[in-house]
């Protein structure tokens, strides 16, 4: 089902008779939702865009590529650098806003501008009774009580199927250095990467590649004459880990980053969210695994042979594990997304009885290992 307007996805979800499977551009199909294909595509275009302002509006289904043309012409951007998760997973289609809200898809640079769900200003979406709900405005303000945008932001569409959403904006950096070191190992790079997340000069990118040809790198941006001040310096800090080679553009190299490039190979990935100091010792926990490491370890990227159990392998920690990629057989056994504490299962139960009270949005996505509807 595509339905076009915001009228007609209320109407048919309201008339639904069974699980729908909620689709925008369909390349983050990492889960097992069930239930009946209802696409957002239909749903495109953008409704209102105030660059001087920094605010945009769109609609759900419009392709992520659109909106990053149109901020480009006004040199502007998202700032949170959603990731492209087509080939990491082997998908098609385009990524769409909607898609990135409902996953709050950030890049690299969640680690000095926030997350997604940090710029959401607010949104519009049909819940599990085909009401069409809405939340915030068009300014960072929110004093309604319940704040639906950030709690839609990282649902995975289980609480409702988003139709519009306003987004704050920004303009791009002027100049941009990148701080590049190789052999480091893993701890190491952490420790490197933690060293420069703690000084003052404005870190925006800080990742350490393990696998392969270990290589750690550190982002710098701003306006040039600044940049390279703070480059400079940063590489005089950092001296005892190394000597650091400097990086006047570096804008493929944080892409690769940002979509994991040197974990797409065969295997399963996992993404493992930690304390950046544990990161190191996690990884090593793992057996087979390949790394990658952002948000200043923070953010742990595994690829392991197929249907490894990373959380068995990495037993109690502060932070999650979740399965990104890996066949249905390895997805239904081992459950893609980590079981919360009971305490926040009562909350999320909630959430979903007053959202979704006939459970029919992307039925069995977050269901617990060797368990579907």
């Amino acid at each position: 089902m595509g339905p076009g307007t915001e009228e007609e996805l209320a109407q048919i979800v309201a008339e639904a008779a069974g699980p729908l499977r909620i689709v925008g551009g369909g390349t983050r199909s990492f889960g097992v939702a069930q239930g009946e294909e209802l696409s957002t595509a239909g749903l495109s275009g953008v409704t209102l865009y105030e660059p001087g302002a920094l605010t945009l509006v769109v609609q759900a289904g419009t392709p992520l590529a659109e909106v990053d043309a149109l901020l480009a012409d006004e040199g502007q951007a998202l700032p949170f650098e959603p990731m492209d998760h087509r080939g990491l997973l082997g998908t098609q289609g385009a990524p769409t806003i909607g898609g990135m809200v409902a996953a709050n898809v950030s890049g690299p640079r969640r680690i000095s501008v926030g997350a997604c769900r940090d710029f959401l200003l607010g949104v519009r979406f049909v819940d599990g009774a085909g009401r069409v709900l809405k939340n915030g405005g068009r300014v960072m303000k929110n004093v309604t009580g319940y704040d639906l945008a950030r709690l839609m932001a990282g649902s995975h569409g289980t609480l409702g199927v988003l139709t519009e959403v306003s987004l704050k904006v920004l303009p791009v950096a002027r100049a941009s250095a990148t701080l590049a070191l190789d052999g480091l190992e893993a701890a190491r790079a952490v420790a490197a990467l933690s060293r420069a997340l703690g000084s003052p000069f404005e870190v925006s990118g800080a990742a350490h590649v393990a696998a392969g040809q270990a290589r750690t790198l550190i982002r710098l941006e701003g306006f040039a004459a600044s940049v390279n001040y703070r480059a400079e310096r940063l590489c005089a800090v950092l001296a005892e880990f190394g000597d650091w080679q400097v990086l006047p553009d570096a804008i493929d190299i944080w892409r690769d980053v940002r979509d994991v490039k040197a974990l797409q190979a065969d295997g399963d990935v996992w993404r493992v969210s930690a304390r950046p100091s544990d990161g190191p010792a996690l990884a090593a926990r793992v057996p087979g695994a390949d790394a990658m490491f952002d948000w200043g370890g923070g953010l742990i990227w595994l690829r392991v042979p197929e249907g490894t159990d990373v959380r068995a392998a990495l037993g109690q920690f502060d932070g999650h594990a979740t399965l990104v990629r890996a066949g249905q057989e390895t997805r239904v056994r081992l459950g893609v997304f980590a079981q919360p504490a009971p305490s926040l299962a009562l909350i999320e139960a909630g959430l979903r009885a007053r959202f979704d009270p006939r459970g029919i949005f992307n039925a069995g996505l977050m269901a617990p290992p060797e368990r579907t509807i």
